[in-house]
């Protein structure tokens, strides 16, 4: 394996040193939450239930990515990658834990030393205070345990003490402490969340607004409230997918608490309910730290990132969970605010969630260290460029091998699945400029979904038979590119 050498602390405190001698040099505050689609909020899908007007606010005030994705995971446990990729800028096989087939082996070519080279590590040594308050597990614990100031605990309850507001609390206390004793020192602050991920019990005032009950009772269903209707079914609901996604007893499509593996519409309802109260909750928090950070005249220097670690389905296409590829679960929301972006801008970006700490690092004058693979979108966010990449990858194979694959250029998607020993194998095809929602002939005939007539999969449409060799070929070239050690059915086994 390869091992990085310290060589670089040197460039790294001259980079620090002529930030200071030019201006202050600028905070960072990186928000996450803990499963999040995109769809979920109104700046992406005008028709959400959802009320976020800090985020609404935060975005007017920034930019708004509509292309921003995590890569994938070889685990159930979508999180747990995506977060190592967040902190280390790294790609997905190429993770201290990457698996390879039948489940063992290191696959990729990773640094031994990869730990003092994540989030933390970097701009520690830059000169920066680092704070961080999160959920634990599911995580990189050795890239977290490198912030200098660290609250971790998961609460999802529905509580202050037992819910976002927790985290909140960590992060202001924090803020407190650096006004009492006037730290001058620029701060990268990791504002993390452990909602709407489920349990999603809510507060009851915010449950109350969406129709929503904390339903514990697996022998019923929950009962919808006709004086409060809980939000309407997603528009690309399905009561089943059309084939089995590949994960047998995956716990996130049948043992989730309140859903368990009911998909009529007042379950679905009611959880989506639960996770508006959770992220209408969050958004609330985020409002007292950017209050704080307004108090205490730092806000105007301060880079703010709110994005999650990967979408969530909740009952779109008859799933409920993140171990799928489709655009509701792939993408991610993704916003930035910062000195020198420009107000209410959006832009498609193409970035991935690893592409962040390459991105802070440019903003901030810091060295961006040699094991990190992302591409800084700072360019993006000056508006120079549109996007930093053409091609995106996309892989789930946490169940049977090798699993789901996806690759997307322009406006064209594919997803191929491989699972149950050759039992399920599928090819889907989707223009998303027709057809953004991804209906299949399967959401034909249900009230909410008026599929169009091209609004369907179009890989068995002979019209389309190129362009299907076409994403095929993509998508074979990205798999070798990324060290992806898996192939699919109809590919070389190389």
């Amino acid at each position: 394996m390869q091992r990085l050498k310290y060589g670089l602390l040197v460039a790294v405190a001259a980079s620090s040193m002529l930030a200071q001698a030019v201006g202050k040099r600028p905070n960072i505050l990186f928000i996450l939450a803990d499963d999040q689609s995109p769809f979920d909020l109104k700046m992406y899908n005008p028709e959400s239930e959802l009320d976020t007007p800090v985020l609404d606010r935060l975005a007017a005030e920034g930019m708004i990515f509509d292309g921003a994705h995590h890569m994938g995971s070889f685990s159930g446990a979508v999180c747990n990658p995506s977060r190592h990729m967040i902190m280390s800028g790294r790609t997905v096989w190429n993770l201290p834990h990457s698996k390879g087939p039948k489940g063992g082996g290191w696959v990729g070519q990773c640094p031994e030393d990869l730990v003092d080279y994540t989030m933390a590590a970097v701009f520690n040594r830059a000169g920066y205070d680092t704070m961080r308050t999160c959920k634990k597990g599911n995580s990189y614990a050795g890239a977290n345990g490198q912030f200098t100031v660290v609250h971790d605990s998961t609460k999802r309850g529905g509580t202050d003490e037992t819910g976002s507001a927790w985290h909140a609390k960590q992060v202001l206390e924090y803020l407190d402490q650096r006004a009492a004793s006037n730290d001058q020192d620029p701060f990268l602050i990791y504002y993390g969340f452990s909602h709407p991920h489920d349990t999603r019990d809510g507060k009851p005032e915010l449950l109350r607004k969406y129709g929503a009950t904390n339903h514990k009772d697996k022998a019923s269903l929950p009962v919808l409230n006709p004086e409060r209707p809980a939000p309407a079914l997603p528009s690309n609901y399905l009561p089943a997918h059309p084939f089995h996604h590949g994960h047998p007893g995956l716990r996130d499509e049948e043992k989730v608490s309140g859903v368990w593996m009911n998909r009529d519409e007042a379950t679905v309802r009611n959880e989506v309910g639960r996770e508006f109260a959770c992220s209408e909750n969050i958004d609330i928090q985020i409002g007292a730290v950017l209050a704080k950070l307004e108090a205490m005249g730092e806000l105007d220097n301060t880079y703010i990132f709110y994005t999650a670690d990967h979408g969530i389905a909740i009952g779109r296409h008859g799933l409920m969970g993140k171990q799928n590829l489709y655009e509701h679960t792939w993408r991610v929301p993704y916003i930035v605010k910062g000195p020198g972006i420009k107000p209410g801008s959006r832009s498609k970006g193409n970035i991935y969630l690893l592409d962040t700490l390459r991105t802070m690092c440019d903003l901030a004058g810091v060295d961006v260290p040699e094991a990190t693979e992302g591409i800084s979108f700072k360019p993006v966010l000056e508006g120079k460029k549109e996007q930093v990449r053409d091609v995106l990858y996309g892989v789930y194979c946490g169940g049977t091998k090798p699993g789901m694959r996806c690759v997307k250029k322009g406006d064209w998607k594919l997803i191929k699945y491989d699972v149950l020993d050759g039992k399920v194998r599928e090819t889907q095809l989707f223009n998303l400029a027709d057809n953004p929602e991804e209906f299949i002939k399967e959401h034909k005939g249900l009230a909410n979904a008026k599929p169009k007539a091209n609004q369907v999969n179009l890989a068995g449409d002979p019209k389309y038979a190129g362009k299907l060799k076409e994403m095929e070929a993509l998508l074979l070239a990205e798999q070798r590119r990324l060290n992806d050690p898996y192939r699919l059915w109809n590919q070389p086994q190389d």
